[in-house]
């Protein structure tokens, strides 16, 4: 980190003292107007300081979220060589100075907010539609901690599951049970869909009971729109009609 500032800033200035303007130099350099000029009115030892106080923090960003979680999950009652230690199985490469800084600023109440990498929703909810058995140790991790970081998920996700194991394994006596559970206690957009399920209760129990679907119909319907829209305009009605027919 030291040395690429002390690189940029050599480069900066030897082009600022060429005459090239701060929009040419940041396309010469592909950096930011912003950094070009700021590396052109700061002095370079205030760069330098400010790279050698920002490397610990960039060495340590990625597992602060781990730390965090450790620090939450023990009510504050871990030390800091034994999260380093944890920290290192994973990849850390600092030192044990770093850790213990931020640990010492998490009991204080001083660490600055960490920037989460936040999974997308809809990866989030394929990792709670999927089986469980089907997750890598890494989205399980991940899933881990959007559960912990936000409650409404973290129900979200076990009554999706529940309902899931309803719908794969047929077992619609239940539902009226989970139909209860989720009006009670989900965020409101499952609550919502618990109360729709209700007012067609007889219904939907039996097409999660019942072995017979509208499968069948549903693609014979499908392929007949398919038939449909390739022959649009091309074709009269009763070629369409014997295609539909003698299609198998």
């Amino acid at each position: 980190m030291v040395e690429r500032t002390r690189h940029r800033y050599e480069d900066v200035h030897r082009l600022v003292d060429a005459g090239w303007t701060i929009s040419a130099i940041a396309r010469r350099l592909h950096l930011d107007r912003k950094t070009v000029r700021r590396f052109r009115d700061t002095d370079l030892d205030q760069l330098l300081a400010s790279a050698r106080d920002r490397r610990p923090a960039g060495v340590l960003e990625p597992f602060k979220p781990y730390l965090n979680t450790r620090f939450t999950e023990t009510s504050g009652q871990v030390s800091g060589g034994r999260l380093f230690g944890e920290i290192r199985e994973r990849g850390y490469q600092g030192s044990r100075q770093v850790v213990r800084k931020h640990l010492a600023a998490l009991r204080a109440g001083t660490a600055e907010p960490v920037r989460a990498d936040i999974p997308s929703p809809r990866k989030i909810t394929s990792w709670i539609m999927r089986p469980r058995e089907t997750l890598t140790e890494s989205q399980e991790e991940r899933l881990l901690e959007v559960r912990l970081a936000c409650p409404d998920i973290a129900r979200a996700c076990d009554l999706a599951r529940t309902f899931a194991d309803l719908v794969r394994h047929q077992r619609g006596q239940l539902l009226l049970e989970w139909i209860r559970q989720a009006e009670q206690e989900a965020p409101k957009p499952m609550s919502g869909f618990a109360g729709f399920l209700r007012r067609d209760l007889d219904a939907v129990t039996a097409g999660l009971t019942l072995t017979w679907s509208s499968g069948v119909v549903e693609g014979h319907v499908n392929r007949i729109k398919t038939l449909k829209r390739a022959m649009y305009g091309r074709a009269s009605f009763a070629l369409l009609r014997t295609r539909i027919l003698t299609q198998p």
